[in-house]
C-alpha cells in the first residue's frame, strides 16, 4: 500500500517492489527521483517523505518509515554544512582581524581589510550562481548547468580566497606602512607603497588564475565549480580590489588608517616581522 502511494507522488519516476526481510519485521522500497539526485527537487522530495512519516499511507501508528540513500545522505550533508557556516565565516573573520590588529597597529586597517576580502569571496560567490545555478552560459560554452551548488564549495572558497586574499593584503599594506613611518604622509605612503607592491600582486595573482583555471577545463562540477570561483576571486581581488579600492579608501581616510587608541597600544604585543625605517624627518634632525 505505502509503494502504491509513491507511485502517485510527485517527484517520483519509479518505485521498485518492496522487498520485505527474512523475519518479515521491515522491508526496503526503492524509489527513483524524477530529478537529478542532487537537485533542489529532490533534495525537497526527501524532505517531503521524511516529514509525512507514512502517515498518507496510515503506516506511522504501525511502523517506522525512515528516508535514507544517497539523496538522504546528501540532504543532511549540505544541512551539517550550511548550519555551521557561520562558525567558519565568524572563525576566519575574527582570527584575521585580531592578527591584523597586531601587526598593523591599527583598528579600522584590519576592519577594511576584511570587508574588502568578502567583497572578493561575495563577487565570486554570485558568478558561481550565475554560472552553476542560474546557467547564465549554457549552451555557450558547451557546459550544462545543473541548476544548484554543491555544498562544499562555499566554505571551501571562503577558507582559499580569504587565506590569498589576505596575503596580498599583508604584503601590499606593509609596503605602506613602512613608506608610512618613513614619512608620515598617508598620501605619498599609499602610492609608494602600491607601485612597491603592485607587480608582485599581480603576477602572484596571474599564477594563481592560471592554476585554478586549468580546474575549470575538468568534466567533473565540483571541482569546475571550485576553479572558476577561485579563478574569478583571485583575478578580481588583485586588480579591482588590492589595486583600485583599497589605494582609494585609503587615501579617503587619511589619518585615521593608523588610529590606535593609546590604552590599547600599551596592551598590544609588538609583532613587527620587519623593522620600520626611521622617518625622513627624523633622520633629518638628527644629522642636524
Amino acid at each position: 500500500r505505502y509503494a502504491s502511494g509513491l507511485r502517485e507522488t510527485a517527484g517520483i519516476a519509479d518505485v521498485a517492489a518492496p522487498q520485505p526481510s527474512e523475519d518479515g519485521k521491515a522491508a526496503l522500497v526503492r524509489i527513483i527521483p524524477a530529478t537529478d539526485p542532487e537537485s533542489d527537487a529532490s533534495l525537497a522530495l526527501v524532505g517531503r517523505l521524511r516529514a509525512d512519516g507514512g502517515q498518507a499511507a496510515g503506516l506511522s501508528e504501525v511502523a517506522d518509515v525512515d528516508v535514507g540513500g544517497a539523496t538522504a545522505q546528501i540532504r543532511d550533508f549540505n544541512g551539517l554544512i550550511s548550519g555551521d557556516l557561520w562558525k567558519v565565516f565568524a572563525f576566519v573573520l575574527i582570527c584575521s582581524y585580531l592578527v591584523l590588529l597586531v601587526v598593523l597597529r591599527s583598528v579600522l586597517l584590519p576592519l577594511k581589510a576584511v570587508l574588502m576580502n568578502l567583497l572578493s569571496i561575495a563577487a565570486a560567490y554570485g558568478i558561481l550562481v550565475a554560472i552553476f545555478q542560474w546557467g547564465w552560459l549554457d549552451g555557450i560554452t558547451g557546459f550544462e548547468s545543473l541548476g544548484y551548488i554543491n555544498a562544499i564549495t562555499p566554505p571551501l572558497l571562503l577558507a582559499i580566497v580569504f587565506g590569498l586574499s589576505m596575503d596580498y593584503e599583508v604584503f601590499l599594506l606593509s609596503r605602506i606602512r613602512e613608506r608610512y613611518d618613513a614619512t608620515g604622509d598617508n598620501r605619498q605612503a599609499v602610492s609608494e607603497g602600491l607601485a612597491a607592491s603592485a607587480k608582485v600582486i599581480t603576477s602572484a595573482a596571474v599564477i594563481m588564475v592560471a592554476v585554478f583555471g586549468t580546474f575549470a577545463l575538468t568534466g567533473v562540477p565540483q571541482i569546475k565549480e571550485i576553479g572558476v570561483g577561485l579563478a574569478v576571486a583571485i583575478a578580481l581581488d588583485a586588480t579591482i580590489v588590492r589595486l583600485i579600492l583599497v589605494p582609494a579608501t585609503m587615501d579617503l581616510m587619511g589619518s585615521w588608517n593608523w588610529w590606535l587608541p593609546a590604552w590599547l597600544d600599551r596592551i598590544l604585543p609588538h609583532a613587527d616581522f620587519e623593522r620600520a625605517p626611521e622617518r625622513e624627518e627624523d633622520r633629518a634632525t638628527a644629522a642636524a
